[in-house]
């Protein structure tokens, strides 16, 4: 049984889906963390918040 983890967006708290235009990126601060984005939040320039730095961005 192949078991895949689950991906959620840092800015809105949604699954990504296997085709769509996400982006995944380390922490710019501790590069600890991988933050992922959808293309939605992408777009609309939402905030997301690194998990263990609390690093923000846009």
């Amino acid at each position: 049984m192949t078991t895949y983890k689950r991906n959620v967006c840092f800015g809105c708290g949604r699954p990504i889906t296997p085709y769509e235009a996400a982006v995944h990126f380390p922490c710019p601060s501790c590069g600890d963390v991988t933050i992922w984005r959808c293309e939605r939040c992408r777009e609309m320039g939402k905030e997301y918040r690194c998990l263990k730095c609390e690093f923000s961005g846009p």
